[in-house]
């Protein structure tokens, strides 16, 4: 069974950055996407970032684009989500997952494990 643990969730004002790490348990993290997805009090969960089981491609929702980074780590077994300027509306659960393939895909159905997710507060 694969586990999924989120760390660096915080309170940050507007205009900070923050970054957050998900360290997958198992022998197969290099070969699945990752992704990062966030829910708001009262919304969907939505998606944020993906990238895929080699780090050569990702894919970002156009909200962060250009204000997150994805990447990670296959010797750590670890995923990372590097966010500056923050905006109030970023103030969400953010959840990790792992893919079905290798590929980055922004659709929550094509992910198969999910982390329980972080609490990030962006104040004004």
């Amino acid at each position: 069974q694969v586990q999924l643990v989120e760390s660096g969730g915080d309170l940050v004002q507007a205009g900070g950055s923050l970054r957050i790490s998900c360290a997958a348990s198992g022998r197969t993290f290099s070969s699945y996407a990752m992704g990062w997805f966030r829910q708001a009090p009262g919304k969907e969960r939505e998606f944020v970032a993906t990238i895929s089981w080699d780090g050569g491609w990702t894919n970002y929702a156009d909200s962060v684009k250009g204000r997150f980074t994805i990447s990670r780590d296959n010797a750590k077994n670890t995923v990372y989500l590097q966010m500056n300027s923050l905006k109030p509306e970023g103030t969400a659960v953010y959840y990790c997952a792992r893919g079905t393939t290798g590929n980055t895909t922004i659709t929550t159905g094509a992910y198969g494990f999910w982390g329980h997710g972080i609490q990030i507060t962006v104040s004004t």
